[in-house]
């Protein structure tokens, strides 16, 4: 028998429906390629910037934070357009293709050199690149973080969502395995050009699947402009309206600061600080084992709900960010991060999940812009300049052709963990507004 529930609207929404095999491919496909063009991004250009650009920390943080504010924009206009035309297909599918030829485009810097270089060279590069890191950002968030993510959201419920949720969690350790273990010996040997392409092909290509595989699911339809949704979902009024939501973004902002204080350096703190020749085999390894540990947390967190699975998450989380800092042999390397990984999924999948529960069924694609600030810009835009503090402090460097270059060193693990102390004063504040809202979340939440 299907029961029913309201959202914070009040507008009734079934409590439980199956997803069908179309929905989950779907869901599956278009997520993953969306995450391997967003590990390009967050990961793979830090690197080659790193490699033939600029070994200054401070130039990709400038970068995670343009590219972040820019894709915040881009899903706030595009999440109330989409609202707004109640269809999200064409948007998926047009910014997917779009998104693949501006990956390939990365590849016109692969000739760089970041040695032979002279000042305003390096300087024009460094423009140029993160000008085009920034137009990628505006289509992918476009397509990906604002289009698709709604579409998932209109497509599911709260019964299923942590199942969802947890699949789409691990769908960047699963885009980093495959960039891993079939590409990165391309970027090893330099060939940043055919790396960039075949990422670019594969997103181009889900962006024509996507055509036929999505369907619109038939919402209701927010009756202002598109300006005005825009604005009106970032008003303080609305943060009074919904809290319990806007407390909740607040929490995957705290998350999302910790990650992204050592994301955008892990692959150059595993290649040139602990000098790991098979960190590639490493990191396989590691996403492997904590996908595979994902996917059953997301079944656990449904079975126990969300607000009860948060803080566990979060605390393995935290626990395997303080193991990496004393990691340094090859198997305590895989150890370590199998758990911070594990436990950064886990943590994100749930914040996700809870977000869904507490989106306005009209405002699906609206709430993406809050959330885009909240979860991908603020943290995009703290958390590297605190990774990039952090190693200009610490100071460590490795000599290479006689030139000593700034790395990454094992103290931005256990800053990252200490990010993470704000997350229970926040969980406690949002258990007390759905207490006194009378929410039907507020028993799982008094758990937490």
């Amino acid at each position: 028998m299907t029961t029913t529930r309201t959202d914070s609207r009040g507008v009734p929404t079934p409590a439980r429906a199956a997803l069908g095999a179309r929905t989950w491919t779907a869901i599956l496909l278009v997520g993953l390629a969306g995450q391997l063009a967003w590990v390009i991004e967050n990961m793979y250009l830090n690197l080659f910037v790193y490699d033939t650009i600029s070994t200054d920390p401070a130039v990709i943080a400038v970068m995670v934070a343009a590219s972040a504010i820019a894709a915040t924009v881009a899903t706030l206009i595009v999440g109330a357009w989409s609202d707004r035309l109640g269809r999200r297909r064409e948007i998926i599918a047009v910014g997917y293709l779009a998104w693949g030829v501006v990956t390939a485009g990365f590849g016109l810097f692969g000739s760089a050199d970041a040695s032979a270089q002279a000042a305003p060279v390096m300087i024009a590069s460094i423009v140029a690149i993160i000008a085009l890191d920034c137009v990628m950002s505006v289509i992918g968030s476009g397509a990906n973080d604002a289009a698709f993510s709604a579409w998932v959201t209109d497509s599911t419920v709260p019964a299923n969502r942590g199942r969802v949720d947890g699949w789409l969690a691990i769908m960047p350790l699963i885009a980093m395995l495959l960039v891993f273990g079939l590409l990165d010996p391309m970027t090893q040997a330099g060939q940043w050009t055919a790396f960039f392409a075949i990422v670019g092909a594969i997103t181009a290509a889900t962006g024509i699947a996507a055509w036929f595989l999505v369907r619109d699911r038939h919402v209701p339809r927010p009756r202002s402009g598109v300006m005005r949704a825009v604005v009106d979902g970032l008003r303080p009024a609305t943060v009074r309206r919904e809290p319990a939501l806007f407390l909740t973004l607040a929490i995957w902002s705290v998350v999302g600061i910790s990650s992204q204080v050592f994301l955008p350096y892990v692959l150059i703190y595993l290649r040139y600080s602990l000098q790991l020749e098979a960190y590639a085999i490493a990191l396989g390894i590691v996403l492997i084992l904590a996908s595979a540990l994902s996917v059953v947390a997301g079944r656990v967190m449904d079975r126990i709900g969300k607000a009860r699975f948060l803080l566990p998450a979060v605390g393995v989380f935290a626990a395997g960010l303080m193991a990496m800092a004393f990691a340094h042999e090859f198997a305590w390397v895989i150890a370590a991060a199998t758990i911070m990984m594990a436990g950064m999924m886990a943590s994100i999948a749930t914040v996700s999940a809870m977000t869904r529960d507490h989106t306005p069924a009209d405002r699906a694609g609206g709430v993406q812009g809050a959330r885009m600030i909240m979860a991908i810009m603020l943290p995009m835009v703290i958390g590297p300049a605190i990774g990039a503090a952090v190693i200009s402090g610490a100071a460590h460097t490795y000599v290479e052709l006689g030139q000593s270059h700034p790395v990454p060193g094992p103290e931005i693990f256990p800053v990252a963990a200490v990010v993470l102390v704000f997350v229970p004063a926040l969980a406690m504040l949002r258990t007390r507004v759905l207490r006194r809202a009378g929410s039907s979340d507020a028993a799982e939440a008094g758990t937490a």
